[in-house]
């Protein structure tokens, strides 16, 4: 297996460019998941580690290769798409093993990788199959065991959970887990959906734009973002976000009708500042009178209470145990503020 080196690849269609100079190193063995919103360069930046799409300017290494110029069956990568791409009719042991028939392995070499995947992925009482017989995730088992007997140096997924609903979703999410614990390869997952990459991923790269906004391990991202686009992206519910001032050593927040000590550097007096707090970090006060409960969403052991501040600004607040706020009531917020984080207004940048 082998790591991943990007330097400064650019992308551009005609006098359009969409990727804008990213640097990026993937470990011998890491799981790193692109996140992202719709349009931001996920999918182009992984099209292009795997040769479909051509690069305008920079270059990909894959250990000690330079790959940026090589066709996509020289690089040593396997692609996991959205779409299983099976072919109908072909059981799923002939499909497992169609690439390497095609590239003319002996049939004895082909049956042992085949025999190796399907073990890896329990496939054994699928083997006779075909992809009409299978359900969503027995179908992308499939498409992962036939990119798993190219013995590839490098595997790319391109959401490949995506058509699948939300049970086969995380049963699929834990067989992806194992698997990258298995054979340790060097996985590359793109995702819009950060609950996969928090749990999948040893390394998230969060793109906007083109351009890389953070790299970092899930819980550092979560705990320590860089801007608010990263706070607000990473963690579900998301990041809560008010406008505030500074004002005399503190931020004065008009949603919560407080002035807050917030331990960082502070700009200076009158600088506009937005606060930001994890759902988790707030606790509803049923004395207090700031906030309207517009909408509770129940989900078992804990529960989502949507407020809406005198100042029009959303609020979520996540609560636990028996007690739950009622909807149309109104209520006061106390802050875990050491848990808070500053953001300036204008550049987005965290203010520590």
């Amino acid at each position: 297996m082998s790591g991943l080196t990007i330097r400064n690849v650019i992308k551009r269609y005609g006098d359009v460019q969409v990727m804008h100079g990213v640097d990026l190193d993937i470990g011998d063995g890491e799981f790193c998941v692109f996140v992202g919103p719709s349009g931001c360069g996920k999918s182009t930046l992984l099209r292009m580690i795997a040769g479909l799409e051509e690069i305008t300017e920079g270059s990909v290494a894959i250990g000690e290769r330079d790959v940026t110029r090589m066709d996509p069956s020289e690089r040593g990568v396997a692609m996991v798409f959205q779409t299983y791409a099976l072919y109908p009719h072909m059981t799923v042991k002939e499909n497992m093993g169609f690439g390497l028939k095609m590239n003319g392995h002996p049939k004895a070499v082909i049956e042992e990788k085949v025999a190796e995947a399907t073990r890896i992925l329990k496939l054994e009482e699928y083997l006779a199959r075909k992809p009409a017989a299978l359900s969503g995730g027995q179908r992308q088992r499939v498409s992962i065991g036939r990119a798993i007997v190219r013995g590839p140096e490098v595997f790319l997924f391109d959401e490949p959970l995506s058509n699948l609903d939300a049970e086969l979703r995380v049963e699929m999410r834990v067989e992806i887990a194992r698997l990258h614990k298995e054979i340790g390869a060097t996985m590359i997952y793109v995702t819009h959906d950060q609950v996969e990459a928090m749990t999948l991923a040893d390394k998230i790269v969060v793109l906007r734009a083109g351009r890389i906004e953070q790299v970092g391990a899930p819980l550092e991202l979560y705990r320590n973002p860089d801007n608010k686009f990263v706070a607000g992206f990473i963690g579900s519910p998301a990041m809560n976000f008010l406008d505030g001032t500074v004002k005399g050593g503190k931020v004065n927040v008009p949603a919560l009708r407080q002035d807050c000590a917030v331990d960082v550097t502070l700009p200076a007096d009158g600088t506009a500042v937005a606060i930001g707090l994890r759902p988790e970090h707030l606790v509803i006060d049923p004395a207090g009178d700031t906030h309207s409960v517009e909408l509770t969403e129940a989900l078992g052991g804990v529960s989502y209470a949507y407020l809406m501040s005198d100042t029009g600004e959303k609020i979520i607040v996540e609560e636990r145990g028996d007690e739950r706020s009622e909807e149309g009531t109104r209520v006061g917020l106390t802050l875990d503020l050491p848990r808070a984080m500053l953001f300036d207004a204008k550049s987005e940048a965290r203010i520590r």
